[in-house]
């Protein structure tokens, strides 16, 4: 995947990469904290359309991205980082990857203190929404959560 360069708070828009491959790629670094998921669903909704999904196809992909990012910023380490990849025909699929540094075992982690009934259900709905979902780790400790979606 390329890597694009900058810092996520500034206004400058990530653009779509066309890929050999005929597959499209977008990677975002994200601040871990708070704003991220809201972040990482600002820049994804244009980018999303720009590759030709549908509303549909695009509130599912954004619910997706929005449940895997809250995930890396409630129980993970920094870097977070949002990788999309799409498919440029009309049979494909998105992929959704979010890279984290790894498992967050502080006794504070925000989501240990909320009752139960708050919190849990990212799993379910990203489960619900994708064809495949996985997890796979580097050797630098790096782990990447993802989703395939269906674009058809």
């Amino acid at each position: 995947m390329t890597t694009t360069t900058g810092s996520p708070t500034r206004q400058q828009r990530p653009a779509p990469h066309a890929m050999p491959a005929g597959e499209h790629v977008l990677d975002l670094p994200l601040e871990h904290g708070p704003l991220a998921p809201a972040t990482a669903r600002h820049e994804a909704r244009p980018v999303l359309a720009a590759w030709g999904l549908g509303e549909d196809q695009i509130y599912d992909t954004l619910l997706v991205i929005s449940e895997l990012v809250t995930n890396a910023i409630t129980h993970a380490l920094p870097p977070v980082v949002l990788h999309l990849q799409a498919s440029a025909d009309t049979a494909g699929h998105v992929q959704v990857h979010v890279s984290d540094g790894g498992t967050h075992t502080a006794p504070d982690n925000w989501a240990a203190t909320r009752p139960a009934d708050e919190h849990g259900r990212g799993d379910m709905i990203i489960t619900a929404l994708a064809h495949h979902t996985g997890a796979d780790s580097d050797t630098d400790g790096l782990i990447d959560h993802w989703a395939d979606l269906g674009i058809a």
